[in-house]
This record gives structure tokens, C-alpha cells and sequence, in this order.
């Protein structure tokens, strides 16, 4: 039995249509991974910030300008610090929220946030 030239024809549109479908998948997967590896580095920049931030709410500097610049050198923005000076030595969680941009291949750009918090006692700098 020979295959006709309607055989060939639908032959090429299956084809075609599962390489369309392949496209898309590893362009979703890819957008997905890039994603993610903004979340990781957002979350990164805003434990960061944090960190750097909470010896500051007692201590001689800025705690703000400190988060803004860990937060930034990890490639992220601040959106929110919440990390008031305090001579107080009680114990405080200095919050801090940051946006990183991420571009996805075939959706545009999206802003991923993260938000972290650290305790600080100050009672351990003298213990």
C-alpha cells in the first residue's frame, strides 16, 4: 500500500504541531527557572539586608543605608526596612521587604518580592 500526498501533508502538521508544543514547554520551563532563581536571589538580598541591618539599630551607623547596601549588592531594590534605632537592649526583629526584577523569555518582565526578618538581641554582643 503506498501513502498518498494527504499522508505526507498530515504528517508535517503533526510534526510541526508537537514541535510548537515542545517550544512552548521548554520556554515555560525556562521562564520558570528564571523565576525561581530571582526568588532565591530576592530572598538572599532581603536576609541580607536584614542581617546587616540589626547591629546598626543599637550601634553607632545607619541601619537603613546598611540594608540598602547589602540589599543591593545582591542585585535587588529595597522596598521597606523596617529597622528603627533603638539604645534600648532589648531584643527587636528588624524587617525587611526587597523587589528584584526578573525577565522571562516570551512573558516579559515580572517583579518577584521577598521579605525577611531578623531578631536581634543585643545582650549577645556582650556575652
Amino acid at each position: 500500500m503506498s501513502r498518498g500526498p494527504t499522508d505526507a501533508g498530515a504528517a508535517t502538521i503533526m510534526a510541526l504541531a508537537i514541535v510548537s508544543v515542545l517550544v512552548l514547554v521548554a520556554a515555560g520551563m525556562a521562564a520558570g527557572g528564571r523565576l525561581l532563581a530571582a526568588h532565591v536571589q530576592a530572598t538572599a538580598a532581603a536576609d541580607a539586608g536584614a542581617l546587616a541591618a540589626a547591629p546598626l539599630t543599637l550601634l553607632a551607623g545607619d541601619p537603613h543605608q546598611e540594608a540598602v547596601r547589602y540589599v543591593s549588592q545582591n542585585g535587588a531594590n529595597l522596598v521597606r526596612c523596617i529597622c528603627r534605632k533603638d539604645v534600648s537592649f532589648r531584643v527587636r526583629v528588624i524587617t525587611v521587604e526587597v523587589s528584584k526584577p526578573a525577565e522571562l523569555p516570551l512573558f516579559g518582565a515580572l517583579t518577584v518580592r521577598a521579605r525577611a526578618a531578623a531578631e536581634f538581641d543585643p545582650m549577645d554582643l556582650i556575652r
